[in-house]
């Protein structure tokens, strides 16, 4: 039987040693289309799966683009919800009012979802489709919605958005090779917007978006849902082939209330990026941020007793900071107990020309870090970051034509790392030490046990380690101080994270040597257990994701109203 082209391709592709891009484009090259034109990765990937042949599969992660996307254990999927005004007055936010507040339209997320309409399922459905074309699995997903401030959105179009985006990720498995239409329109007159942006602006973001908006009562009709059916999908979603295995959110410390905290969790999700930005309540004041310190106190308080993740935005080179001032600040978010994230994304401040900073640019009140001086900034965060803390991102997506001034470059952190290298420093942070990659036998991990304080509990990061202090997997397990205000949480410790590295693996496939199936979970799991039982407590509360619980009903917690519990 005569081979095509696509096999003839892979074929050769299996023959080679050392598979390099190089290897693969001169063999694309020799075997072009019939009219001319290469092959894609993913036409090739689609081949090797359609073909089936044992031989073929160790051509899989060779041939997949990214692989770093998934590498951490879970399939990240952002999305953006729609322009909307926002409660905060920032003056280093940018103002693109084609944009939910703070993102540019140029940065790659802002790009898709505007692509997408802002439609939470096409943003969702395409994102995927788009990762399984490449070689990614899609099984496992971490539902990132980023925009804005997301608790100053109506709850309606909240319950829809989640519920749109889980309808998605249900749908996915009968997803062909087709990208999906957003039946919306784009949620802003064009001709109101589109000659809008920097210096042009004279009225206020929150002003030109509330009357570019289309006032469609069609589309806000669309945009709607209940309770009822978002716990509907929800529930569809826990044995289907696309699990949302994470759900993050962001707002603002002064949108935190214990009522908020519970409708968050309510609507599934399990991490909450919150903008710290100072701890400095002059930086704050000087930058019309809108709230103190001591509102951030008590967000922290509320999301940590609730058992949600922490991933804290903080900003080094704010108007009324400097770079000695910045590292204190930074000291300050780990060793005060009323703070102390459990991840972290570091955003020095760029100017953008439509942010209210560019005035104070040009009179000559700010001006961005040197090389020298932000270097020293983030080498020390680097050092004062403990081993419980990841540190997701060190500098912002922005688009080097959108920055006036201020960093421009991309790889800041990979110099950093590397200066740091050299100065033989060590770093603790967690996706330094993440395994990623490689191949590990249970018997060569141990366990570390760090304990340590915070204003309304005591806590232990549970990790898995390599004798080179690589991370295999982690628990994060809080145990109360004070009485919580959740029903489900009275009188329970809570497991706030189970995390197992490595490159992520299809639900149920074992894969000889990876961390996700070395049953990781699952020991980290007794060993809280015991934990909780030592200080005294009998039940174990866990912060399930939806795609979560089964696994956790195996390991026997039981759903209540929000939180999933174990007896001791």
């Amino acid at each position: 039987m005569k081979k095509n082209t696509l096999q003839i391709i892979i074929d050769a592709l299996s023959k080679l040693d050392n598979t390099s891009e190089k290897e693969i484009l001169k063999i694309l090259r020799e075997n072009t289309k019939v009219g001319g034109g290469l092959y894609s990765k993913s036409e090739i990937l689609a081949e090797i799966e359609k073909l089936n042949n044992p031989l073929y599969k160790k051509l899989v992660p060779i041939i997949k683009m990214k692989s770093t996307r998934t590498i951490s254990g879970v399939t990240p999927v952002t999305v953006l919800t729609k322009p909307f005004p926002c409660p905060g007055k920032c003056i280093f936010c940018p103002n693109d009012v084609r944009m939910p507040k703070s993102y540019l339209s140029d940065e790659p997320g802002a790009q898709r979802a505007e692509k997408n309409h802002f439609d939470p399922y096409a943003q969702t459905f395409n994102r995927l489709l788009a990762y399984k074309n490449i070689g990614h699995p899609t099984d496992k997903v971490e539902l990132i919605i980023l925009g804005g401030t997301w608790t100053s959105y109506p709850e309606t179009y909240q319950i829809w958005y989640i519920k749109r985006c889980f309808d998605a990720m249900n749908d996915f498995k009968n997803a062909d090779d087709t990208t999906y239409k957003s039946k919306l329109e784009i949620p802003y007159e064009e001709k109101s917007i589109h000659e809008i942006n920097g210096e042009k602006i004279t009225d206020s973001y929150n002003k030109i978006v509330s009357q570019a908006i289309i006032p469609m009562q069609s589309q806000a009709k669309t945009e709607s849902a209940t309770w009822k059916e978002l716990f509907a999908v929800q529930i569809q979603n826990e044995n289907e082939k696309t699990r949302c295995i994470g759900l993050v959110i962001e707002t603002r410390p002064d949108e935190i209330t214990e009522s908020e905290v519970i409708r968050i969790r309510k609507l599934g999700a399990t991490k909450v990026q919150i903008g710290f930005q100072s701890l400095n309540d002059e930086v704050l004041k000087l930058n019309h941020r809108g709230h103190d310190v001591a509102t951030t106190r008590n967000a922290v308080k509320l999301l940590r007793l609730a058992g949600f993740k922490i991933h804290a935005h903080w900003m080094p080179n704010l108007y009324g900071s400097d770079p000695k001032s910045d590292v204190e600040d930074f000291k300050k978010m780990f060793s005060d107990p009323d703070f102390m994230p459990d991840e972290l994304k570091i955003y020095p401040c760029s100017l953008i020309q439509s942010a209210e900073l560019m005035q104070y640019y040009k009179k000559g009140l700010w001006k961005p870090y040197t090389f020298e001086e932000l270097s020293y900034v983030l080498e020390e965060c680097y050092k004062l970051t403990p081993e419980y803390c990841r540190i997701t991102r060190m500098i912002r997506d922005i688009g080097s034509q959108d920055i006036v001034a201020g960093n421009k470059k991309t790889n800041f952190r990979q110099i950093i790392e590397l200066n740091l290298k050299k100065q033989k420093a060590e770093i603790k942070e967690i996706r330094y030490r993440e395994i990623r990659g490689d191949v590990v036998e249970a018997d060569e991990l141990n366990i570390k046990q760090t304990k340590y304080e915070t204003s309304v509990s005591t806590e232990y990061f549970l990790e898995y380690i390599t004798d080179k202090n690589k991370i295999a997997g982690f628990l994060r397990l809080s145990i109360p101080k004070v009485e919580n205000y959740i029903s489900d949480l009275k009188n329970a410790a809570i497991i706030r994270e189970v995390h197992i590295y490595g490159q992520s693996i299809k639900i149920g496939q074992k894969d000889e040597g990876k961390a996700q199936h070395l049953g990781l979970g699952k020991k980290l799991i007794l060993l809280s257990k015991e934990l909780t039982k030592q200080n005294g407590f009998d039940k174990l509360a866990v912060i399930s994701s939806i795609g979560t619980r089964e696994y956790y009903k195996k390991q026997g917690f039981e759903m209540k109203e929000v939180y999933q519990i174990a007896e001791i």
